[in-house]
């Protein structure tokens, strides 16, 4: 399906890939911290309302 060329490149570019990301995550990781402080509740908050939606979901069903 894939050539041996084409698998190398694959490979190499996933691993490169990850390696930038985590380097370019380490220089913002104080940034992050400040821009985006809080914003764990608005994910709890986001996940129990989806779950809210689907136990009235589910009730109303039967």
């Amino acid at each position: 399906m894939f050539t041996t060329g084409q698998l190398v490149f694959a490979i190499l570019f996933f691993i490169v890939f990850v390696f930038v990301m985590i380097y370019s995550y380490r220089g913002d990781k104080k940034l992050h911290k400040k821009q985006y402080k809080g914003s764990l509740w608005i994910l709890l908050g986001f996940i129990a309302f989806i779950i809210f939606l689907l136990a009235i979901k589910t009730y109303l069903k039967d």
